[in-house]
């Protein structure tokens, strides 16, 4: 079975051979609606939006979706268009303006292009646009027209529609949780683009859901039926019965129609065979929607303080506490103060702290310069009654920097690449060492903290504000991990009051849903 030939002729290299024009980059957010502060340009500049000549230097040789692009445009004799990277901390949705300004930006690159890798989250909100992805992957497959291979990598939080799957030829999600194979699917992403550009298979995407508002466990991929369904998705593309298999958790926090888990499968012109395994997977979803493998039953903040005190005198490696109730990663605020306030009323030694999302803390400690002491309000500033009010310090400055630093890797921010959490310092209370910093986000990597001149390996205790990303570089040097919910906004109270108005009823577990299972319905 072969495509049609695409309309763009595809022009001679200089080593003399037919080279494919793709369209490469990246537009990432995933939105958590019930955060009230909107994302503007401004968030996606703050975490290096780049254009064009900007792209290739900041992305080659890195384990990134774009580097392994970039590499596979080496392989194959591509010519990339890659017209944009730009990324934005989980958050609110986007303003209608942004939206608008980076999708012209991105699509302006697809000119003459024959093909497109490139990646999405999938679970974008704007305003608007309940389905942001799916609009972009519509207006790309007007341009490129319906023959064209169009390829998108996700986050396996995405929550994935089928404006999403009835334009792309395929979609293929990371699968591992935390997520460290972006790079790995974009080379499984840059194989399927050049068998279709060669006319060898014709990709096309089905997708399955069910009424659930969450499930596959949260999307770990450790244990459970996320691991179940991955495997039997593998094991599927090896044998040559699907192209791609997708396994997609969804993302909760998002009050949209389309929210929840699904199954996409892209085969060689095939649907109907690819639909019955999409649907027989959702199947085994929707009956095993309860499975938890790490059940909630985290420590409140003075448990975690008090935990973390009684063990440190002999401690050889940290105790991680990891706050997930004020996780940026899942859109929250990142600046609650609650954990942090009972760690120093537990008078911890040898403990580091990151992070207080707050730029005019870091202003307040450039004021004060480093190597000198001063008072510092710090965070408590977005939603007081969650997660903590501001908090006022006597501190000693330690260090300043203008926040950008290398990650190391295992983290989904990217091993190799270049990061910036803008204007962030270092700040020490009693024995608690403090990352405050100009730039939401989780904390995932070590280089975060050594960054800033905080020896990880050598701390008693180490607070995080995350849920499961800090665990592929953390766990590693924990001698144990500890789940803590503050109170922060999308900790257990919170989420249990949270009212949905733009979901698809009835859906589970918000209805009594029967009969959701394809054997139920006939």
């Amino acid at each position: 079975m072969t495509i049609s030939k695409p309309a763009v002729p595809a022009q001679f290299s200089k080593e003399g051979f037919m080279s494919h024009r793709i369209l490469t980059g990246q537009f990432w957010q995933e939105t958590n609606t019930f955060n009230k502060l909107p994302t503007t340009l401004e968030h996606f500049q703050a975490m290096g939006l780049l254009k064009g000549n900007e792209i290739p230097s900041a992305v080659r040789g890195t384990r990134t979706t774009l580097g392994a692009v970039f590499e596979a445009a080496e392989k194959f004799g591509w010519a990339l268009s890659h017209p944009l990277i730009a990324r934005a901390n989980p958050g609110g949705p986007l303003t209608k303006e942004t939206f608008e300004q980076i999708s012209d930006w991105f699509l302006a690159g697809a000119k003459c292009c024959h093909g497109a890798l490139f990646e999405l989250h999938g679970a974008m909100v704007a305003e608007g646009y309940e389905d942001p992805e799916g609009e972009i992957l519509a207006r790309l497959r007007a341009m490129l027209g319906p023959d064209a291979p169009i390829i998108a990598t996700l986050d396996l939080h995405a929550n994935v529609t089928e404006k999403m799957a009835a334009n792309a030829s395929a979609l293929i999600a990371v699968r591992t949780y935390p997520h460290i194979d972006y790079y790995e699917r974009a080379w499984q992403g840059a194989e399927l683009l050049d068998r279709a550009l060669r006319g060898e298979i014709n990709p096309r995407t089905v997708i399955a859901k069910r009424p659930m508002l969450y499930g596959l466990d949260g999307g770990r991929t450790q244990v459970g039926p996320m691991c179940e369904l991955i495997n039997r998705g593998n094991d599927l593309e090896a044998s040559g019965k699907a192209l791609v298999v997708s396994v997609c958790a969804g993302f909760e926090l998002s009050d949209i129609y389309d929210v929840g888990p699904s199954v996409t499968v892209t085969a060689d012109g095939d649907t109907a065979a690819a639909q019955r395994i999409a649907e027989d997977f959702m199947d085994y979803a929707w009956e095993t929607r309860g499975f938890l493998s790490a059940p909630w039953a985290a420590a409140n903040a003075i448990q975690a303080a008090e935990y973390a005190k009684s063990g440190e005198l002999h401690a050889e490696k940290p105790l991680v506490l990891a706050d997930t109730s004020d996780n940026p990663g899942g859109g929250a605020y990142g600046d609650a103060t609650e954990l942090l306030r009972a760690m120093i009323a537990a008078d911890l030694q040898n403990a580091a702290f990151h992070a207080i999302f707050d730029p005019e803390a870091v202003q307040a400690g450039i004021m004060i310069g480093v190597g000198n002491r001063g008072r510092i309000l710090l965070g408590g500033k977005h939603d007081p009654e969650k997660g903590g009010g501001p908090l006022e310090v006597e501190a000693a400055v330690v260090t300043i920097t203008d926040g950008h630093f290398r990650c190391y890797g295992p983290s989904y921010l990217g091993g190799g690449i270049w990061n910036s959490f803008g204007p962030s310092m270092m700040i020490r209370v009693g024995g608690i060492e403090i990352v405050v910093i100009s730039r939401n986000a989780q904390g995932a990597d070590l280089a975060q903290l050594t960054s800033l001149g905080i020896d990880p390996l050598h701390c008693a205790t180490i607070a995080l504000k995350s849920s499961h990303h800090f665990r592929a570089a953390f766990e590693p040097i924990a001698r144990e991990v500890l789940m803590v919910d503050s109170g922060g906004m999308i900790g257990s109270e919170a989420i249990s009051k949270a009212v949905y108005r733009h979901v698809r009823r009835p859906i589970w577990p918000l209805d009594d849903v029967q009969g959701a299972t394809r054997a139920e319905t006939r």
